[in-house]
């Protein structure tokens, strides 16, 4: 049986260079690739792929959001994150959402593969590099660490968040989430008041460092 993929990320030199090698496996064939996290829900919705590899930090919907969506319309679809981040709390809350499977970028084809077969067979695959991070982030935990925006803010203003960070104007968020100007600007304001930030330079920085966005433009 092959295995019928998706692959979710914001930089077509890596989709490209995924898509080679997975198409290099005698049981696996990509079927759609997506450049951003609502891209990849419509994709899939579409296609109905087995797996679906995902980024976490994509532009328009991040990759822990696409992930929960998915899940929830699709219970027995089965996500991979692959991703340059680490820390425990990006693994946390990627599993939180429905992944089955975690690994980072800088991980080889073999480790990518075997992933993939583990998952699908009803597993959960944590690749090694991360079990070692998650651990330690654990043991040096500090009580009074501050939550992450998955916990501090809600769906919705997480999503208003990211789309500020990412530039759009109140029109253009409310457009994209299908709300009001009034509806963004109350989101704005509670998620500044949550945050207890007051410009968006540091709601950028914020958007960033909880992986709710790129870097990048």
């Amino acid at each position: 049986m092959t295995i019928k993929i998706v692959l979710a990320d914001d930089h077509t030199i890596v989709r490209h260079a995924l898509c080679e090698s997975i198409q290099s496996q005698s049981d696996m064939e990509v079927i759609g690739q997506a450049h951003d996290g609502l891209s990849a829900i419509q994709l899939i919705r579409q296609l109905l792929p087995d797996v679906v590899v995902m980024d976490i930090s994509m532009p328009n919907l991040n990759g822990i959001e696409a992930t929960r969506e998915i899940i929830h319309d699709f219970p027995d679809m089965k996500s991979i994150a692959l991703s340059m981040h680490s820390a425990k709390k990006f693994v946390a809350e990627m599993f939180r959402a429905g992944a089955k499977g975690y690994l980072l970028k800088d991980c080889d084809m073999d480790e990518l593969a075997e992933a993939i077969r583990v998952v699908c067979s009803g597993n959960v695959y944590l690749s090694p590099s991360v079990t070692g991070a998650v651990v330690e982030s654990s043991i040096k935990a500090a009580p009074q660490q501050e939550p992450s925006a998955f916990h501090a803010l809600t769906r919705r203003e997480r999503e208003v968040l990211q789309l500020m960070a990412e530039g759009k104007t109140t029109k253009q968020i409310g457009i994209s989430l299908h709300i009001s100007p009034k509806t963004v600007e109350a989101h704005r304001l509670r998620v500044m008041d949550k945050l207890d930030i007051d410009n968006i330079a540091q709601l950028t920085k914020y958007a960033i460092q909880e992986g709710l966005t790129s870097p990048e433009p």
